[in-house]
């Protein structure tokens, strides 16, 4: 039987109670808590009955719940036997995995839709997650990620304080000293990743030129009570549209050519460099892209790490300028 949200509540309710071993937990003390709980998040007065959380120890203990390891003691006190036991590290019992999988089948019908597309990747996570449960040695997808990634942890506040149109106080410590001062009263518009990394854009107080602040440099961050008018005549996608990363440097777009050799060129075309690419010319031994970006240090480390398998054509500005750059670098070597 599915489970409601009141029994969801109470579940975790008991979960928190059993995993506090400096407590005795009577059955008295259970209904209390979980009272307490349903009258604070769902506004339930009514007292819950003995027989409810006798019934959600037994379920809890069921393979169809949890298989939690709740004993009784001294007749009467209720406790984790394993001490490190909690339903929230549980793996997905047989019935929750079928429904996600029937979830996940029903949304990968629309794949193929563009405003589907950025939930894709997330619908395969999640068939991974249910698939690691039954197989914890085979991995059939193996997504890239960077563990303990610094800063994920203000992603959510950032995110709130963008949809409450909210100011912030930032400590930011760049690495360039004297880039932005320590602390930065600050209004966000929206969350970036690029190459890994987070980025919030916004614009420091009382200033008309938008920033872009990397994640993985703030220390501290504190709501503050003010709140700011988004600027009507200011598009955060915009913004980065004719950009490469999030350097946006104040010039204008420009073509850049590229020319790609016929073993790298597939890997470009499958995988455009910019949304603006384009395919100029196809032979049998090399292939000419254009892309419309401004010209930054994301667009420079793009080229660069294609190597010998580009070239860039034009313009010339930004020729010279690579090849300097391979001119030092193989001094070093």
């Amino acid at each position: 039987m599915p489970i409601n949200k009141n029994a969801l509540i109470r579940y975790k309710v008991i979960d928190s109670c059993l995993r506090n071993n400096y407590h005795k937990w009577t059955i008295n003390d259970l209904i209390e808590k979980c009272s307490e709980a349903l009258y604070e998040f769902e506004g339930i007065e009514t007292q819950i009955s003995k027989r409810t959380i006798q019934l959600d120890i037994r379920f809890m203990r069921s393979n169809a719940g949890y298989n939690a390891p709740i004993i009784v003691y001294d007749k009467k006190y209720y406790k984790y036997e394993d001490t490190d036991f909690s339903i929230t590290n549980s793996p997905l019992n047989k019935e929750d995995a079928k429904r996600i999988n029937e979830a996940v089948k029903l949304l990968k019908q629309f794949n193929g839709f563009n405003y589907f597309d950025d939930i894709f990747s997330s619908i395969l996570k999640i068939e991974q997650k249910i698939s690691n449960e039954n197989n914890k040695e085979f991995l059939s997808i193996d997504f890239e990620k960077t563990e303990n990634l610094k800063g994920i942890n203000f992603i959510e506040n950032l995110h709130k304080a963008i949809l409450k149109s909210q100011e912030i106080l930032i400590n930011y410590n760049p690495f360039v000293e004297n880039d932005f001062p320590n602390d930065i009263y600050f209004q966000p518009y929206q969350l970036k990743e690029y190459n890994n990394r987070w980025f919030v854009l916004g614009f420091k107080k009382g200033n008309t030129a938008p920033y872009v602040l990397a994640l993985d440099r703030i220390d501290d961050i504190t709501q503050l009570d003010s709140h700011f008018e988004k600027k009507s005549n200011f598009n955060p996608t915009n913004y980065f549209k004719d950009t490469i990363g999030v350097t946006v440097v104040k010039r204008k777009a420009e073509t850049i050519i590229i020319k790609l050799n016929k073993y790298y060129a597939p890997y470009i075309l499958t995988k455009p460099l910019h949304h603006s690419q384009k395919t100029i010319k196809q032979t049998d031994s090399y292939t000419l892209i254009s892309i419309y970006v401004k010209i930054n240090k994301e667009l420079i480390s793009k080229i660069l790490s294609i190597g010998n398998n580009a070239e860039l054509i034009e313009p010339i500005e930004l020729r010279k300028k690579i090849k300097n750059i391979l001119g030092r670098s193989f001094k070093k070597y």
